[in-house]
């Protein structure tokens, strides 16, 4: 097979939950275990960090590989789902996988894919911990790609678990209260092996507490340990950081790369785990960790977090698409000047609509669309449901000829935000 019939039976034969939703769910690790053990344990043969989360795991696993990177480090990074091109997916030193990594992958393994007959992720879980180890990196990055004790990343054993923080998303799969949720992400706590938790809640830092003592598992919540009171917009496109731990101020004008506040939280995730690696024998510099952050665009290829994609009027997309997600980028708006407000949005069949919805500026012009995916939801049902709390919107046949409309119908000095959905990002950035 070629690059593109790969990629065809890699899209459309194995069960993918990115596309399908549910049914390419595995509640189990049984083909995760089989993969594993045809390929001879790869994921031993490197160092790993693990890092799981409702939100913020992409940039967190992002952030921490390029300051690896810096450091000098041999990186491989697994995150999911991509954007633009599979390959995304599985990245050294930022560079992505070769396209005939890819085909000579799947030509030479037919034999025990069509056996176990995994779904999508399990099988590119299985190429990413198999190229790591053919081309010796010296740790991996390992981004979990959903909940996290039943994730067929969770055959590892890191250095460093993160859980970013908890938020009902998945709740079809992963259960509908944030103990449930934090009791399936919970899981990549290992024995003996520290767990960095990006944010603190009186509900779940007790399940945290307990899997992580069961485990002797010490464990650091970052926002007890770090604050960052003073923050402001650089003239290079950074986000400027004043940093401190436990009042004491660490890293004065701390630059980062990735716009959008909410990041803020993250870095602190990050630094934490930074200091336990560290901690671990990692030879990571101050001088590593500023450029670092300053450079993760550049040095991992990360999109469609606060990306500014135009000007003039000024357009923007995100992934944020959960409640919490969502809620941050509505404050993030409301911080970023501008006379009229436009919405490009879409969204997934599987997200409670409703909620996120409720959520959203009323005083802003909406252009509705499908993401062109099995899962996206239709524009029209996104239409009746926003209706019903006071949203009114053109319904578009593309996301595309939404953003059209939308550049049509804005000033120079407006904002265009398009997100809702992963996937809807993925057709403009």
């Amino acid at each position: 097979m070629q690059y593109s019939e790969v990629l065809d039976f890699l899209f459309s034969q194995l069960p993918m939950y990115q596309r399908a939703g549910k049914v390419a769910y595995k509640a189990n690790l049984d083909n995760t275990h089989r993969l594993d053990d045809y390929f001879n344990n790869p994921h031993k043969k490197f160092k790993t960090i693990h890092v799981a989360g409702t939100n913020g795991k992409g940039s967190v696993s992002h952030c921490l590989t390029s300051v690896l990177m810096e450091a000098g480090y041999k990186v491989g990074l697994y995150t999911s789902p991509h954007l633009k091109d599979f390959r995304e997916r599985i990245k050294i030193n930022g560079d992505c996988i070769s396209e005939d990594e890819v085909v000579d992958f799947v030509n030479e393994h037919q034999g025990i894919i069509k056996e176990v007959q995994p779904s999508f992720f399990e099988m590119t879980v299985a190429m990413a911990f198999q190229y790591f180890a053919k081309q010796e990196v010296d740790v991996a990055v390992i981004e979990v790609g959903l909940g996290g004790r039943l994730d067929s990343t969770n055959v590892i054993r890191p250095e460093v678990s993160v859980i970013t923080n908890i938020g009902l998303d998945h709740t079809a799969l992963l259960g509908d209260t944030l103990e449930l949720i934090a009791i399936e992400k919970a899981g990549v706590i290992k024995p003996d092996t520290p767990v960095v938790i990006g944010e603190s809640n009186e509900i779940t830092k007790p399940i945290f507490n307990e899997v992580a003592s069961r485990n002797s598992a010490p464990i650091y919540y970052t926002d007890q340990e770090w604050d960052i009171p003073v923050a402001m917009n650089g003239v290079d496109a950074t986000q400027v950081l004043q940093v401190y731990k436990k009042d004491k101020l660490i890293y004065a004008d701390l630059k980062l790369d990735l716009l959008g506040v909410y990041q803020q939280k993250n870095i602190k995730t990050v630094l934490q785990t930074i200091d336990v690696i560290g901690s671990k024998g990692f030879l990571i510099g101050e001088n590593h960790i500023y450029a670092g952050l300053k450079n993760v665009i550049r040095n991992t290829g990360l999109m469609g977090r606060w990306q500014v994609l135009g000007a003039n009027p000024a357009i923007i997309c995100d992934t944020g698409h959960n409640v919490e997600g969502v809620s941050q980028l509505v404050e993030q708006i409301k911080q970023t000047a501008h006379k009229n407000l436009h919405i490009v949005w879409g969204m997934v069949n599987d997200k409670d609509i409703t909620k996120v919805l409720q959520l959203l500026p009323a005083n802003a012009n909406y252009y509705f669309a499908k993401p062109n995916i099995p899962r996206g939801l239709d524009a029209e049902e996104l239409n009746r449901e926003a209706q019903k709390v006071g949203l009114q919107a053109l319904v578009c046949t593309s996301v595309n000829d939404a953003v059209k409309k939308a550049k049509k119908n804005a000033a120079s000095n407006d904002l265009i935000f398009i997100g809702g959905s992963t996937f809807v990002v993925a057709e403009v950035v």
